[in-house]
């Protein structure tokens, strides 16, 4: 542990860094924070840090930058709390009620807000649909020859395609086939909904071949192999490269390839069973291509069950504490909305 005059000075440098992305030197520190030291004693107490670990000097200047050791301590111990501003909580909860009509737009809008507010790469997955069941299906006019087809699920969770309406026939033969297939599917799980069990209700319930094909061809639109996965909303990457760290043309590379490893962002988002925010550092990171950045997590839930996560992610000079609390207060306004959603109020 680090003496109360080594804590100021890091927390100094590191917060000096943060802002200007410029490495910090003992004289600026004496001017800047008014810690009732000299310059030189200052520089002593610096080289010190340097030496235990948490700072670095980057070239033969004398000034030094946070090391990844440094970004921990900080996180751990020297990081004052922050709060959401009036604001910026008005501002969010105006841009949801302006933005979002369907609930896949939930998680569009998420990724947007936070990768606006953090200046970094946001990251939303959104819960497993397959491991949902069942509520049920209504079709919706779109015109005359198409239909919007909706799939509601226990959750509350939308999915919906638009199809095209057979030659001969009516709303009232979709509406029909709604009902067969709400009754024989309601209560069970999509990703037990298989040909098999659609054919039963082809042989029980709707024994027009051409109702039959109608709604074989919608639930298979709406349960393909990609709709079962967990989707994940990025956003951000314009604003993380505004980042004086991706000037070098070989990082934006790095970090290019790296959000088209999809593998990789998903495991990234692997949730924990925890509401707690956490934070990985740099190379605390066992993922290739991350150990050079931060990521700050937490989960989301809904009635009560963690159902997906968010994560910020960004160079390892971040601002930790605003990230932390904007990524908290997103978690529990994105539990919110999707359980009014659930009960019909937005």
């Amino acid at each position: 542990m680090l003496d109360e005059r080594k804590r100021k000075i890091l927390r100094a440098i590191i917060e000096d860094y943060v802002s200007d992305a410029e490495p910090v030197g003992s004289r600026t520190i004496a001017k800047k924070h008014n810690l009732g030291i000299s310059p030189a004693t200052i520089r002593n107490e610096m080289a010190d840090l340097e030496v235990l670990g948490y700072l670095e000097q980057p070239h033969t200047s004398a000034g030094r930058i946070p090391s990844a050791k440094g970004y921990r301590f900080y996180v751990d111990y020297l990081m004052a709390p922050r709060q959401m501003s009036k604001k910026d909580i008005l501002d969010i909860s105006n841009w949801y009620q302006s933005k979002v009509k369907r609930v896949e737009e939930i998680f569009q809008e998420t990724a947007k807000v936070l990768s606006t507010t953090t200046n970094n790469i946001s990251m939303v997955l959104a819960p497993q649909i397959s491991k949902c069941f069942f509520k049920y299906l209504q079709f919706l006019p779109l015109d005359e020859r198409r239909s919007v087809v909706i799939i509601v699920t226990n959750e509350g969770l939308v999915e919906n395609k638009i199809v095209e309406i057979p030659e001969g026939l009516m709303y009232d033969d979709l509406h029909r086939i709604a009902n067969c297939i709400n009754t024989r599917l309601s209560g069970i799980s999509l990703d037990k909904i298989k040909a098999s069990l659609l054919t039963e209700i082809q042989q029980d319930i709707l024994r027009d071949p051409i109702l039959f094909e109608t709604a074989l061809q919608v639930l298979q639109q709406a349960l393909t192999t990609d709709d079962k996965k967990r989707r994940l909303y990025l956003g951000g990457a314009k604003e993380a490269l505004n980042q004086p760290e991706f000037r070098d043309i070989e990082r934006v590379k790095k970090l290019l390839t790296l959000l088209e490893e999809e593998k990789l962002l998903r495991d990234i988002l692997y949730m924990d069973k925890t509401d707690k925010v956490s934070v990985t550092i740099g190379q605390e990171s066992h993922f290739t291509g991350v150990n050079n950045c931060s990521v700050v997590k937490a989960t989301y839930r809904l009635d009560g069950q963690i159902v997906g996560s968010v994560a910020v992610l960004g160079p390892t000079r971040m601002e930790y504490g605003k990230v932390m609390t904007i990524l908290d207060f997103m978690c529990c306004h994105l539990s919110e909305i999707l359980n009014k959603y659930k009960l019909g109020q937005l």
